[in-house]
């Protein structure tokens, strides 16, 4: 098939080169020339595992190209994948100007029968608008995707659902028939990606193709992302309670999480969600939910909690700091999870941002998200050029990301305080002479 893709984000970037890796004819489209670029030197705008190394085999196989021209990328296309961002505006609801501004470039040049495919983030009831933007010639369909940044290339190909919603049941099929193309190359994308250790769970994967009303699919996926960072919000309230009362967080959540019921994914404590899609999705619903006047209080409460972590673990290491005036600080971890660049509600940066405020002197330091992070860091900041030198001679070391390159010298640093803000390390592995500070325990 011949496949557009509108955008080249996480989302964008790693459906454009996974699907020309299964044999399609892909034309990347991006206003960005910067991004444009990047794809046709085979490089990603951002660090995603694994995903260099498909962007240059399908550049180089002349099965993926990007253009910023609207005409060229879509014109022969039979498939159009629309990934563009939708930010949320300062009240909490999603900003759809790009989401409206691409479907109506696009419209101009969509040929009879193409396939429109929103893959974005969006609220219910958004493609009901965009529809009404596309001729009537062609076919409109929902099919939001379930990635995780960092895990992007083999969350793909380790599926555990594709959904897809619409009104036409041969676009639907067809859409469908697009991803299974990528299960039928599975192994050999992964084997490119260097993802050879998941050759087995990919021949054993038995992921659904469920199909749904136009609406249901729009809700399912931002549904999906608010249940997970409420579980996220909801054993950051019982580790409050543990430090409180003695109890262990970490004993509390693995016990919960053996019930088959519950599972044990996304009850870590810690400092809570960040990234481009919890922050958007749970203050997008919520602003969906009022505007069709239904109290969404469980979510409301979700947020609250997640925004109060970074101030919480700051005001609970006060006090075994003796405060953080004049205090030399350093913050491992500015992306807002290991294995990608993105600082988006990084909890890394709110943090050094706080103890900036309170008076200390901070040095930073993320193995990739340097650069990133730089515009939202305070001027007074210091970005190391390695996680020795920002810790070097400090009173206390925050681990906001859970880098493994951090391991060893955690491992390894005497006389200081470790604040484990995700409760990555076991107290009795540091050294003897470390005061370790976790979330829920110490």
């Amino acid at each position: 098939m011949k496949v557009a893709v509108i955008g080249s984000g996480y989302v964008g970037t790693t459906a454009a080169a996974i699907f020309a890796n299964s044999g399609h004819s892909v034309v990347a489209l991006d206003i960005d020339q910067a991004k444009v670029d990047a794809v046709n030197s085979g490089q990603a705008p951002f660090y995603e595992a694994g995903l260099n190394e498909l962007l240059a085999n399908a550049v180089n196989s002349k099965q993926l190209s990007a253009t910023a021209d609207y005409q060229k990328a879509i014109k022969d296309a039979d498939i159009i994948l629309s990934a563009v961002g939708t930010p949320d505006k300062p009240d909490g609801s999603s900003n759809l100007d790009y989401i409206f501004a691409a479907a109506k470039k696009a419209a101009k040049h969509l040929k009879p029968g193409a396939i429109y495919v929103q893959k974005s983030t969006v609220p219910v009831g958004t493609g009901r608008q965009i529809v009404e933007l596309l001729p009537d010639s062609v076919h409109y369909l929902s099919n939001p995707e379930f990635l995780r940044e960092s895990t992007a290339v083999i969350d793909t190909l380790l599926f555990d659902r594709v959904v897809v919603g619409g009104e036409s049941q041969t676009a639907v099929d067809k859409l469908f028939k697009l991803h299974q193309s990528v299960e039928k190359h599975a192994k050999q994308i992964a084997t490119i990606a260097g993802l050879e250790d998941k050759l087995l769970e990919i021949e054993e994967n038995e992921g659904e193709y469920i199909a749904a009303t136009l609406e249901s699919t729009e809700l399912i996926k931002v549904s999906a992302n608010a249940f997970l960072a409420m579980k996220i919000s909801f054993a950051n309230s019982i580790a409050k309670l543990c430090d409180q009362t003695g109890a262990d967080i970490t004993e509390v959540m693995t016990a919960v999480g053996r019930d088959s019921r519950i599972g044990g994914a996304f009850l870590n404590a810690g400092r809570g969600y960040g990234g481009g899609c919890f922050p958007k999705d749970v203050s997008g619903l919520i602003a969906s939910a009022q505007s069709n006047g239904v109290d969404l209080s469980i979510m409301t409460s979700t947020q609250l909690v997640n925004e109060s972590m970074p101030g919480y673990i700051i005001t609970k290491t006060s006090g075994k700091i003796g405060g953080y005036e004049d205090k030399t600080i350093a913050v491992l971890g500015l992306a807002f999870k290991s294995g990608t660049s993105d600082t988006r509600k990084s909890a890394g940066i709110k943090i050094a941002n706080k103890l900036i405020d309170l008076g200390a002197t901070v040095r930073v330091y993320d193995p990739e998200a340097n650069d990133e992070a730089t515009p939202e860091l305070a001027d007074t900041i210091a970005i190391s050029a390695s996680a020795e030198t920002a810790v070097e001679s400090s009173d206390a070391v925050f681990v906001t990301t859970d880098w493994p390159e951090f391991n060893d010298l955690l491992l390894s640093i005497t006389d200081t305080i470790v604040v484990d803000c995700m409760n990555t390390y076991d107290p009795g592995s540091l050294q003897s002479s470390v005061n370790y500070v976790g979330v829920g325990r110490d």
